[in-house]
């Protein structure tokens, strides 16, 4: 790791008190479910997907936990194949009873340190769909924090999702991201 990321770890790292950050486990994949689908914004996955990802994408994932290892947050996200400098962020959710205390934010700069201790990240990428300010929000200040630039454009319209109505998914790049 670069004194530069070091840095940043130190700088942004910061919990709310009687949290940590975690690697996911297939044990909190319900309970990553239940975060999600209690969040009122993401677009709920099947129960079988948060399994799967506690194990086959822990290492890219993070999970924050309270005093008694119970999930409260969590950060679901993979690095692109094609880009392998790339770390797309797919789903970020907080407890309700734990919102407004900047754990997203921590989970996010936590996962990215991580990450990026195995490999050189250079962008994050995420959707975000029109209207979610809080997700807006959370990724354009992750970018302020890493003097990194955000550009955006729509990855998939609303008439490519086959199951209904859909708000078209925008791709926010953020990047490049200090090494």
């Amino acid at each position: 790791m670069t004194a530069a990321r070091a840095d940043l770890q130190a700088e942004f790292l910061e919990m709310p008190e009687g949290l940590r950050i975690d690697r996911p486990e297939v044990a909190d994949g319900a309970a990553l479910w239940h975060i999600a689908k209690d969040s009122g914004t993401l677009d709920l996955n099947s129960s079988y997907s948060y399994l799967l990802w506690c194990r086959d994408f822990a290492g890219t994932s993070a999970v924050a936990r309270d005093a008694d290892g119970v999930p409260v947050g969590f950060v679901t996200g993979y690095v692109r194949p094609e880009r392998p400098g790339t770390l797309l962020v797919w789903q970020v959710a907080v407890d309700a009873a734990h919102r407004g205390r900047g754990l997203a934010a921590a989970l996010l700069d936590g996962l990215t340190a991580r990450v990026a201790e195995q490999r050189t990240i250079t962008a994050v990428e995420t959707t975000i769909t029109p209207g979610n300010t809080a997700s807006e929000r959370l990724f354009t200040s992750y970018a302020r924090r890493h003097g990194a630039r955000v550009e955006h454009e729509v990855l998939f319209e609303a008439g490519q999702f086959p199951d209904g109505p859909h708000d078209p998914e925008v791709l926010y790049r953020i990047g490049p991201l200090p090494g």
